[in-house]
């Protein structure tokens, strides 16, 4: 499943199902002083995980799970999964009706 951009008809026919007239007052509930102005001050050129990297040094600026103790998980501790890995294994070839325990986990997933 191929990432494909919606096009400026898809988007008007979302904002009319909706009944918003623009992109913006989706977010005309967030302060003014709040929204973000302009484009990111992040390197041109970085690959999927370095811009991860860099999103996270800007998220530090505010409290996350990320940056306290978190017991989540069941011993599953933090790795980098790239974007990739769900795309492959959302493809039909890899689902069969087996699923090999909690099925509200791998809902078929070998």
């Amino acid at each position: 499943m191929p990432y494909i951009p919606h096009t400026d008809a898809d988007r008007e026919h979302m904002l009319k199902t909706i009944g918003a007239a623009t992109i913006d007052d989706l977010f005309r509930e967030i302060p003014e002083n709040l929204l973000v102005k302009g484009e990111l001050d992040i390197p041109e050129g970085l690959d999927e995980h370095a811009i991860g990297v860099a999103l996270s040094d800007i998220a530090k600026l505010n409290q996350s799970l990320d940056n306290t103790v978190n017991f989540l998980g069941a011993g599953i501790y933090e790795h980098y999964i790239p974007a990739i890995v769900m795309e492959l294994i959302s493809r039909g070839e890899f689902l069969s009706a087996y699923t090999p325990y909690q099925p509200e986990i791998s809902q078929g997933y070998l």
